[in-house]
């Protein structure tokens, strides 16, 4: 399975994660959607929030078509592993969602830890990133950290870093004889000095070079 950050790097995008929110099949609540859509939209992302009740192929089908950053399962009627094992094994068979982030959070089990540890471990290995489930041990706030800290380790994967100065980009543009055009007084640069090669110093462009700045002025302004 593609790694997060491998999938992150080949979408190429900048921006708002977009993720979609869904229950499962089995799970009728919604006000844990309701939550987790305002808490990833708090945190500055888009949600398309699929609702309760969602047939699996239509879970599957819609991330086919929105192609989000996230899948993010929620349930908490006690019954969800299984629902979520089947969903999780129907995304990966799809070959453009393989490499897909997938959580799920909330309860999955109706017993105790030992439950909820082989669940979560289960669940990983069908094929979720990461399993956030209640824990009356250590609270709920223990659990939505983790889940906002996932959602922060994407963003920061996908995004790309800015270029550093002097990395592949000219100080100034280049003409085709790879002389380079320096700017004009009042856009940013100070007239300097007068050059040794005798150009003039007071912001005016030498003739043989107004062509080309001309050119980048209207490249700047049509951009």
């Amino acid at each position: 399975m593609m790694q997060t950050a491998e999938w992150a790097s080949s979408r190429e995008r900048s921006g708002p994660l977009d993720v979609v929110v869904t229950g499962l099949p089995s799970d009728a609540h919604t006000w844990n959607l309701v939550f987790i859509q305002l808490l990833i939209e708090d945190l500055g992302h888009h949600v398309i929030n699929l609702g309760p009740c969602v047939p699996q192929d239509e879970i599957v089908e819609s991330c086919g078509k929105y192609q989000p950053d996230l899948l993010v399962v929620s349930t908490v009627n006690g019954h969800g592993f299984q629902d979520a094992d089947q969903l999780i094994r129907a995304i990966r068979s799809r070959w453009e969602l393989a490499g897909l982030p997938a959580v799920i959070g909330g309860k999955l089990g109706v017993l105790g830890a030992e439950q909820r540890a082989g669940h979560g471990r289960r669940l990983r290995e069908a094929g979720f990133d990461a399993v956030f489930q209640d824990d009356p041990e250590e609270g709920q706030d223990a659990g939505l950290g983790a889940f906002e800290a996932f959602i922060a380790r994407l963003d920061a994967e996908r995004t790309p870093a800015a270029p550093r100065p002097g990395e592949g980009v000219p100080a100034f543009p280049l003409r085709a004889d790879s002389v380079p055009v320096a700017p004009l007084a009042g856009e940013g640069v100070q007239a300097a000095a007068r050059p040794a090669d005798g150009s003039p110093a007071d912001g005016r462009v030498p003739a043989d070079l107004a062509p080309v700045a001309s050119a980048a002025s209207l490249e700047g302004v049509a951009g």
